[in-house]
């Protein structure tokens, strides 16, 4: 049930304003304050879904009550309400975090629809909140191994700056997930997060891909579309598998990140981006250079910052961290049973080769929840587990 907290020093206006609430909707559980000093004290102690309060009130007024809550709960929304409305008294509201400002009398309607709107703010601002803290637990690099630390040390020094950074490791590494870390911790977190996988897009699309085009740029170009670029201003743009990026597609990425600006397939004028480019690659750059494969004035724009993320073999005492890791995400999305590995199971795992890395790992561990007994023994490794 949404529970909605009036404070204000007049009882017939408590009264009236509990009326509509509890008429508009019986999900509605009001609770009352008659001053600004017990309102606080019920704020404290109660949790509300809204708040409805006077600004002119003894003890403690509407204005002190909202920026005391605030300091500590900014997503709780508040409905001021006053007789003495004036510009400078909303503005002042609005700035310290008020969602509306209704001058009293309250017009009925318009008061309903505040405190829906209200609300209905508040629950997707709670959806927002679960849903970034799910793709944080999914982006999660587990390990403290000396090798994943000094990962985790070059994310910590290298995030909160717009440095270009390039991600190098064998495939199934978790090159995407220091990306991702590196966007979460950054102060551009809250702006988008862009993929583009540059081996999955055919050579022929890949501009169109990264730089938009215009309608009649080529055959199916039936309107005009932004790129990647476009799509990820003031965020992250992360160019997994670089390597594999056509030298056209590549000498225009560099022009993008030298001049700040793009230019859509098929069009003639400059669009600024602000991007901060973070690229991934399994190969040998140098190798891919003297072959005249890839750029080497790109490399050394892209490879401001250089994290390595180390193979599994190099942080095999990671392995039984990663293993309790994947049982409990396979268990909760998938439903599959808990089990668990005993000891001579997991010694027996940090005794494979692991060419696939922390990617072929959790195929193993989810093959063996599926297929193997609980405990899961070395006897399921010998029989389920890559030879």
């Amino acid at each position: 049930m949404v529970k909605i907290l009036i404070i204000e020093d007049e009882e017939p206006i408590r009264r009236v304003l509990r009326r509509i609430l509890t008429e508009e909707d019986s999900l509605y559980e009001v609770d009352e304050a008659s001053n600004g000093k017990e309102g606080l004290i019920k704020i404290n102690n109660n949790n509300y879904d809204l708040v409805l309060c006077d600004i002119k009130m003894p003890k403690l007024d509407g204005i002190e009550v909202l920026e005391s809550v605030k300091t500590s709960n900014k997503s709780l929304p508040f409905i001021m309400l006053t007789g003495h409305g004036n510009i400078s008294t909303a503005v002042e509201a609005m700035k310290l975090g008020a969602y509306d400002f209704i001058s009293k009398p309250p017009d009925l309607n318009r008061l309903l629809n505040s405190v829906r709107h209200a609300l209905e703010n508040k629950s997707l601002e709670n959806e927002n909140t679960i849903l970034k803290k799910q793709v944080k637990k999914k982006y999660q690099i587990i390990g403290e191994s000396k090798a994943i630390k000094v990962v985790h040390d070059l994310i910590d020094k290298v995030s909160q700056t717009d440095a270009r950074v390039l991600i190098t490791g064998e495939n199934g590494t978790g090159k995407e997930l220091v990306a991702h870390n590196l966007h979460q911790k950054s102060k551009r977190s809250k702006a988008p997060f862009i993929e583009v996988n540059c081996a999955a897009i055919p050579s022929e699309l890949i501009e169109s891909e990264l730089f938009g085009h215009i309608k009649g740029a080529f055959t199916s170009a039936v309107k005009d579309r932004p790129g990647k670029f476009e799509s990820a201003n003031n965020g992250t743009l992360f160019l997994d598998e670089i390597a594999d990026m056509s030298l056209a597609a590549q000498a225009k990425v560099l022009r993008a990140l030298e001049e700040h600006k793009v230019q859509r397939v098929g069009g003639n004028k400059d669009i600024s981006v602000n991007v901060r480019v973070i690229a991934a690659t399994n190969k040998d750059l140098n190798f891919e250079i003297k072959n005249g494969c890839f750029r080497e004035d790109l490399f050394h724009r892209l490879a401001v910052i250089l994290i390595e993320v180390p193979p599994l073999t190099d942080r095999k005492e990671d392995i039984g961290l990663l293993v309790e890791h994947f049982v409990k995400i396979l268990s909760n999305d998938q439903g599959l049973e808990l089990k668990i590995f005993e000891s001579k199971a997991i010694e027996s795992l940090k005794n494979y080769p692991w060419s696939g890395n922390i990617r072929e790992l959790r195929n193993v561990i989810e093959r063996l929840m599926i297929l193997g007994n609980n405990p899961i023994t070395q006897e399921n490794i010998n029989q389920f587990a890559p030879k």
